[in-house]
């Protein structure tokens, strides 16, 4: 049988960038992790502007904002009424503010979905580590989150663990946990430690070149699961050294030549990529990351601008009747070329010489992902010559080479789980940067 993704997994795929906030008191003690011990009484972000987040993450391209509404420490970025170490006893507002409540009517306002991470360890809490009373004080609190704030379309959860007050490991009620989200959010994605998206395995932002959907479950997150599940990897990476800001990095966001590759290691190998950008101090995003961003956009609007592929005589070695060759670059999104067999070739004529050095291909992952081999070959005027090989494709598979000038070039499909089917074949040329 082949695995297909829920509408969910396939929506959160198709928007290919969500952007991580790590804010806290650790923002104010110039931390990484805290230990619970803060005075709630620093945290004082005296210009917070969540419209400012919003409308910076939705103009860079994002479609989803994860907030650490709690992260280690146990500081609540919300109004919880099940522990004191909050919003509730800062001097910002006078303690009525709600970091999380602003988010969501900024994401409402501009247009942007939200996510909520929910720090499983707490380093504040005194019940940690008496495994039942913590899971219960864990699900009141991602109850509050859930109930308080509209749709909530991801729930994060990372696995750091601990021992507690009373020297007893933590052991977390996975499955409540996520009991508590499908009752009062069914269409939110369970992220890391959840049975929908999986961690890509480091914090660089990173896909591997061979980047399955379908997976074996996870016997921890996927219990009853029989047989393969479509689990999509999410590629977390901050744009600065740290997850939280410091203003002893502001000289060390990412460079754009870093931030473009990571984007074709993480979007371009069929991954979602999780970019962090900390507010600041003040609760604003801070200019050298704003900067960063704006520039990121340009460089990924110019390189894709223009696809000399699309809409260009296309034939192919065999086609199952009704989805032809021409399907791969008509720009359709519901349409595909699919060869009646598992392997076949798909050759655009671009009626002329263009230069290009970036290749996209996607198949239609909403019946699955099925290549596991292809090369691309431009016609020289002479022969076919290889200009990139790989093997997974699944949502987008992106290949950079040196500049190609040719007006002819083949796809193959060289190996393929089931009949392949291609939704976009493109070329495009990235700027110099």
């Amino acid at each position: 049988m082949i695995v297909t993704p829920t509408p969910q997994q396939l929506e959160w795929q198709k928007s290919e960038l969500t952007m991580f906030l790590h804010f806290g008191v650790n923002t104010f003690t110039d931390q990484e992790w805290g230990d619970g011990t803060e005075d709630p009484k620093i945290f004082n972000p005296v210009k917070l502007d969540t419209d400012q987040w919003v409308q910076v993450a939705k103009d860079a391209g994002f479609k989803y904002m994860i907030i650490t509404a709690k992260h280690h420490d146990g500081f609540c970025l919300f109004q919880s009424k099940y522990t004191d170490h909050s919003v509730k006893n800062s001097l910002w507002k006078d303690g009525k503010g709600d970091v999380v409540g602003m988010l969501a009517e900024s994401c409402r306002k501009i247009g942007m979905k939200m996510g909520v991470y929910l720090s499983p360890w707490d380093r504040h809490e005194r019940t940690y580590g008496d495994s039942p009373a913590y899971n219960q004080y864990f699900k009141n609190q991602l109850t509050e989150l859930l109930t308080n704030y509209g749709e909530i379309a991801e729930v994060w959860f990372d696995g750091a663990c601990a021992e507690g007050p009373n020297g007893k490991r933590q052991e977390y009620d996975w499955q409540g946990f996520y009991d508590v989200v499908r009752k009062h959010q069914p269409n939110a994605l369970i992220a890391i430690c959840g049975p929908d998206i999986r961690w890509v395995g480091n914090e660089d932002g990173f896909a591997r070149e061979t980047e399955w959907s379908v997976q074996d479950p996870n016997p921890q997150f996927h219990p009853d699961a029989k047989g393969k599940i479509w689990y999509p990897a999410e590629c977390d990476v901050s744009i600065r050294p740290g997850w939280f800001w410091h203003a002893s990095q502001d000289s060390q966001v990412k460079t754009l030549e870093h931030l473009i590759d990571i984007y074709y290691k993480s979007v371009g190998r069929n991954s979602e990529l999780l970019l962090n950008v900390p507010p600041n101090n003040l609760g604003l995003f801070a200019d050298p990351d704003v900067q960063r961003l704006k520039e990121f956009r340009k460089v990924l609007d110019e390189t894709f601008a223009k696809n000399f592929a699309q809409a260009k005589n296309a034939i192919a070695d065999n086609s199952k009747e009704g989805f032809p060759a021409s399907n791969a670059v008509d720009g359709n999104k519901d349409t595909y070329w699919m060869p009646d067999k598992t392997t076949g070739s798909l050759e655009i004529d671009l009626g002329e010489k263009v230069t290009f050095n970036v290749s996209m291909i996607q198949e239609y992952i909403p019946q699955g992902q099925r290549v596991e081999a292809y090369s691309i070959e431009a016609w020289d005027g002479k022969e076919w010559k290889e200009i990139s090989k790989g093997t997974t494709i699944g949502h987008k598979k992106l290949d950079r080479f040196p500049e190609v000038t040719a007006q002819a070039v083949r796809l193959n499909i060289l190996q393929s789980q089931y009949p392949p089917q291609i939704l976009s074949f493109g070329l495009y040329k990235a700027p110099k940067l």
